[in-house]
C-alpha cells in the first residue's frame, strides 16, 4: 500500500471516529431532541414587525413614477415609468425641532469634549440659514428662536444637511435597538432616508398618476382653503396661513396618512441626483447611488416654493453639505416579511 492510500484510509478513519463522537453528543441526531428531522434552529420564533412610534405602513405596490402633469419647466428628467416598491414604514410627518433636539441632546450627553465640538459643528442645526438664504431679509428673529424656542417645537427642523440627516437615522436605529436588546428582542431594520421612488410612491398615497398628494388638479379645497404650505403667488407667502413653515400635520394627510408630502419643507432622499437616472435604475425598488455625486435628491417643495415644486413628480436637488431654511427630512424603514399592509 502506497503512502497516498495510507493517508486516505487514515483520513476516513478520523472522519468516522469524529462522526461517531458527534452523534454521541447529539449533533448528528441522537439526543438532539429533533427526532433526526430537519426542523430548523430553535429559539428564533416570535418575530413581529411592529410599527415604530410616529410611523405609518406603506403597502407594497406598483405605480407610474414620473411627471403626473405637464412638465412646465421642460426639464425632461422625469419621464413616466412603471416601477414596483416593496413595503416599508415612513414617518407620518417631517422630523420636528423637538425630535431632532432629543437626538442632539443624547449625542452631547454621550460624547467627549472633542465629540461635542463635532456635534455642534456638523450635526447641530445651522440656525443662520434664516439670514444666509435670503438677501435683504429680516431673518434674525427666526435665527434666534426657530430651533430653540418651545413655540416652534412641533415645526419641521431645518438647517440640517444630507449627511446630518443620515447620521440622525443611524442614531435612531441604535437608540431603538439598544432598548430592544435590553428586552431580549430581535433588532428592527435600520431607519434611513427614503429612496426617491419610495418618496414619490408614498406621496401619491395609492393614487396613481396623482398630481398632488390629495389628487388633481387644484391647490385649494371646495371652501377655498389652501391644501399645503407654499408660495401661492408672487410676493404672497401667507394665503395658506403661514409666512414661513407650519406646524407638522397642520394640513390634511394623503390617503395613507402621511402629512406635508407637499410643501412646508422639501425633504432629503437617499438618491444621488442624475438627470438621466430614471432609465438607469431597475424597475424594482429603484435607487440611484453615486458616491462621487455631491448633489442629492430633494422632494416635495417647501413654504417658499411655487406650486410646480409641490407636484408628486417634480424632481429637485441640493448639494449634500448644504443646509437650508427650507429643507428637512423624514425617515423610512424597510418592512421585513409579508408586504406591509397586504392581506392574502
Amino acid at each position: 500500500m502506497n503512502n497516498k492510500s495510507v493517508l486516505r484510509n487514515l483520513g476516513l478513519s478520523l472522519v468516522l471516529i469524529a462522526s461517531a463522537f458527534l452523534q454521541g453528543c447529539g449533533l448528528f441526531g441522537g439526543s438532539a431532541g429533533d427526532g433526526g428531522e430537519l426542523v430548523g434552529v430553535a429559539g428564533r420564533e416570535g418575530w413581529y414587525m411592529s410599527v415604530p412610534y410616529g410611523m405609518i405602513s406603506v403597502p407594497a405596490g406598483t405605480f407610474h413614477m414620473g411627471q403626473a402633469d405637464e412638465d412646465v419647466a421642460s426639464s425632461q428628467i422625469n419621464f413616466n415609468r412603471q416601477v414596483t416598491i416593496g413595503g416599508f414604514y415612513m414617518d407620518d410627518t417631517e422630523i420636528t425641532n423637538n425630535e431632532y433636539r432629543q437626538f442632539v441632546t443624547r449625542m452631547l450627553e454621550d460624547s467627549s469634549s472633542l465629540g461635542r465640538d463635532y456635534i455642534m459643528q456638523e450635526l447641530y442645526p445651522d440656525t443662520t440659514v434664516w439670514v444666509k438664504d435670503f438677501v435683504n431679509h429680516m431673518g434674525d428673529p427666526m435665527m434666534e428662536y426657530y430651533y430653540m424656542h418651545p413655540a416652534f417645537d412641533d415645526f419641521p427642523v431645518v438647517g440640517v444637511d444630507w449627511e446630518a440627516a443620515n447620521f440622525f437615522a443611524k442614531w435612531r436605529t441604535d437608540y431603538l435597538n439598544a432598548y430592544r436588546e435590553s428586552l431580549g428582542e430581535f433588532p428592527m431594520p435600520a431607519f434611513r432616508l427614503p429612496s426617491e421612488a419610495e418618496w414619490e410612491y408614498a406621496a401619491r398615497g395609492g393614487r396613481d398618476m396623482a398630481k398632488y398628494p390629495w389628487g388633481n388638479p387644484y391647490i385649494r379645497n371646495a371652501k377655498g382653503c389652501m391644501l399645503a404650505n407654499f408660495k401661492p403667488g408672487r410676493g404672497n407667502y401667507f394665503d395658506d396661513g403661514y409666512a414661513y413653515t407650519a406646524q407638522v400635520a397642520e394640513y390634511f394627510p394623503n390617503d395613507w396618512g402621511l402629512y406635508d408630502m407637499s410643501g412646508n419643507v422639501a425633504e432629503w432622499c437617499e438618491d444621488a441626483y442624475n438627470p438621466a437616472s430614471v432609465p438607469l435604475v431597475w424597475d424594482l425598488n429603484p435607487t440611484f447611488y453615486d458616491e462621487n455625486e455631491p448633489r442629492k435628491i430633494i422632494r416635495g417643495g417647501s413654504w417658499k416654493d411655487i406650486a410646480y415644486y409641490l407636484e408628486t413628480g417634480t424632481r429637485a436637488f441640493e448639494h449634500k453639505d448644504s443646509s437650508r431654511a427650507f429643507i428637512g427630512f423624514r425617515c423610512a424603514m424597510t418592512y421585513l416579511g409579508r408586504s406591509a399592509g397586504t392581506e392574502f
